[in-house]
């Protein structure tokens, strides 16, 4: 039975609203159900469908069911309204949480479908809906707002804030854990600081937003009902400050006197105008008093005009003295101490403050372009243009009028960061540029002839910004470099190949860098490049040859970008394929030895140094006419020098002898 009473309160905790109306339903048939076993147990056995809940516990016992349950073999019927008077009270009265729900149908089945028992004795009977936190307290009749938002429910619901008549129907209950036997009313909780004198409804006056700041009349009690309503400034003094305590502590809120308003104010003027505060101030303000409209200011010695009409009379008669006299020749009389700290002090006119104001206003200064014209510094454009407080920095009482000018960057941040500091520039911004513009540059063409790097050749023809280009981040533009060498701007192609050439030194001591071999004029003037002074000279023919065709791009390249010119070939068959297939043996390679780069051919060949010199007739002789022997060789036909024939017989024909020599066969 236990099991089944525990898995349908489940049901009912885990459900919806529809849900949880069909695990009611059901719970309700099931405590009927129980409680009919329960009754025959008790006859019986006394066998309790489960243990109770721990308020219940004093109910534990089969003798004790008829204290909850009626008899009633039709439908189930609880007395819960018996002991739980303070729910029937509430009902009865319609007020409260427990009033809002339907009443229909037999006792105590309303109350059934919130609550259930024999559940195990610590069983939560109360069900929140949806939880403590997310309960709507609206339902209960008093609405939580304003500062009452922010509070515990337990801040309210305790034992001392539960009055004598509720703890008369709580007395089952810990008081301290009940949520019952509160009232709406404020004094349940507040103490009551005005004793009952306006009644019980603080709401008339106050607010749950903020009980110390609430205005009278916007809280609802009417200030014009009594006999000094209140006007002007009035409206907004709070309520104990002309309600003081009295004899017994307490806020006096009768027999206060108000006939005059010095009864509450001193008089400032000390009796010396006799005809009443109200003849000259309202309650609207104290500040400005009816008294300028009625004296006329005019008649004296010191018109006022401008923002002096706004000053109130006590700035200027001081302690409310009006009889003597005030002096006024001068401004700095009265508005002391100088607010620009004598800065003007020796000017021609002693720095009077008229020169440049009004009493108009103090700002703007009628100090314009054509005063200033009559400074020192001038103002031209564009400085004309510029506002004031962009050189004399807003500071109050501290702003400097006299500032540093001469150069400017007393003024202006140093663009180039110092590049120019030192001789000839100096930081003369003037030397390049003009006030009308920064950005265009007056430094002619001219001036950088005079440099330490004279433009020539194709340089002349380059945009300032190709060399000098701004960097990526907040480093300044360069205008100086530490190098003026070509890989300062070019990149070095050759890749260092030629390096102790470029570090050659010219007639000033500086490095000739790119130009030990080009010219400015173009990259392809190679005027500074001598090849005789290199390993391999170029003479004779070598010196029509396009330098490609020895100093070969790699991977098929159109440009010599990529070349290394150090590993070109010198020998005369690391360029020339060897005509003689290799028939000179360790010769084959020396060229030289029979040919020169003027012309291969007519041979330079010394015949007489092989072992058949050419004399007589033989110095005349063609050299084809003797060397005849071709074959093929390396792919195509060659002709070899060797062997040839030295005998005559070899040449010239067989000739028969005159006579045969003894030792000659037959």
């Amino acid at each position: 039975m236990y099991a089944r009473k525990y898995v349908g309160e489940r049901l009912f905790r885990s459900s919806g609203r529809v849900k949880e109306r069909h695990a009611l339903q059901h719970i309700s048939n099931l405590l009927a159900f129980l409680l009919l076993v329960t009754f025959a147990a008790c006859a019986s056995g006394q066998i309790s469908p489960g243990p109770l809940v721990r308020a219940h516990q004093s109910l534990s016992g089969g003798a004790n069911c008829v204290k909850c349950h009626e008899v009633n073999t039709k439908a189930p019927t609880f007395r819960c309204a018996d002991c739980h008077k303070e729910i029937a009270s509430e009902i009865q009265q319609n007020k409260g949480l427990h009033a809002t729900f339907p009443r229909s149908g037999l006792p105590g089945q309303a109350c059934v479908k919130c609550h259930s028992d024999h559940n195990g004795t610590d069983f939560q009977m109360i069900h929140w809906n949806p939880t403590p936190q997310g309960f709507n307290h609206t339902a209960t009749g008093f609405l939580l707002d304003g500062k009452h938002t922010g509070i515990t429910c337990r801040a309210c619901h305790t034992a001392q804030h539960i009055a004598a008549p509720a703890r008369a129907l709580l007395t089952n209950k810990d008081l301290n854990r009940t949520w019952m036997g509160l009232s709406p009313g404020c004094v349940t909780c507040h103490e009551d600081k005005h004793q009952g004198r306006f009644g019980t409804e603080c709401a008339r006056c106050h607010s749950t937003t903020d009980w110390k700041a609430a205005r009278i009349e916007e809280q609802g009690f009417d200030h014009s009902t009594t006999r000094y309503p209140l006007t002007g400034e009035h409206r907004h003094v709070s309520c104990k400050s002309c309600h003081t305590p009295g004899t017994d502590g307490k806020p006096r809120y009768a027999g206060l006197a108000f006939t005059s308003c010095s009864d509450c104010h001193r008089d400032p003027h000390k009796g010396e105008f006799k005809e009443g505060c109200n003849s000259c101030h309202s309650t609207s303000t104290w500040k400005k008093s009816e008294f300028v409209t009625k004296f006329d200011h005019s008649k004296t010695n010191f018109p006022l005009m401008g923002k002096h009409l706004d000053v109130p009379c006590l700035t200027c008669h001081q302690g409310g003295d009006f009889k003597t006299p005030i002096p006024h020749a001068a401004c700095a009389d009265c508005h002391k101490p100088d607010p620009h700290g004598g800065q003007f002090a020796q000017r021609a006119d002693g720095g009077r403050c008229e020169s440049c104001h009004t009493v108009q206003g103090w700002s703007p200064s009628t100090f314009a372009a054509a005063e200033h014209a009559k400074t020192k510094f001038p103002l031209a454009f564009p400085h004309e243009k510029v506002g004031c407080a962009a050189c004399h920095k807003p500071a109050g009482k501290q702003t400097q009028f006299k500032i540093k000018f001469a150069q400017c960057v007393d003024c202006h941040k140093d663009e180039h960061e110092g590049q120019f500091a030192t001789a000839p520039w100096r930081n003369r911004c003037e030397q390049c540029h003009t006030g009308a513009t920064f950005h265009t540059s007056s430094y002619t063409l001219a001036q950088h002839q005079k440099s330490n790097f004279p433009l020539t050749g194709g340089h002349l023809a380059i945009a300032c910004i190709d060399c000098h280009k701004p960097p990526a981040g907040s480093r300044p533009t360069p205008y100086h470099f530490v190098q003026t060498t070509c890989t300062t701007c070019h990149e070095d192609i050759h890749k260092g190949q030629f390096a102790a050439r470029m570090a050659t030194k010219d007639s000033t001591g500086r490095s000739l860098g790119c130009l030990a071999c080009h010219s400015t004029k173009e990259w392809k003037d190679l005027a500074g490049f001598n090849h005789e002074q290199t390993r391999f000279p170029l003479i004779g023919s070598h010196r029509a040859v396009a330098c490609a065709e020895c100093h070969r791009p790699p991977n098929l390249e159109l440009t010599m970008r990529h070349v290394d010119f150090a590993g070109a070939p010198i020998k005369c068959a690391e360029c020339h394929e060897n005509p003689h297939a290799d028939q000179f043996g360790v010769r084959a390679g020396d060229c030289a030895a029979c040919h020169n780069t003027n012309k291969w051919r007519p041979s330079l060949f010394d015949h007489d140094t092989t072992a058949f010199p050419l004399k007589g007739g033989h110095e005349n002789v063609a050299c084809s006419a003797c060397h005849t022997l071709r074959k093929e060789a390396h792919g195509h036909v060659v002709l070899f020098y060797k062997p040839t024939p030295t005998r005559c017989d070899d040449c010239h024909g067989v000739k028969v002898p005159l006579h045969t020599p003894p030792h000659a066969p037959a």
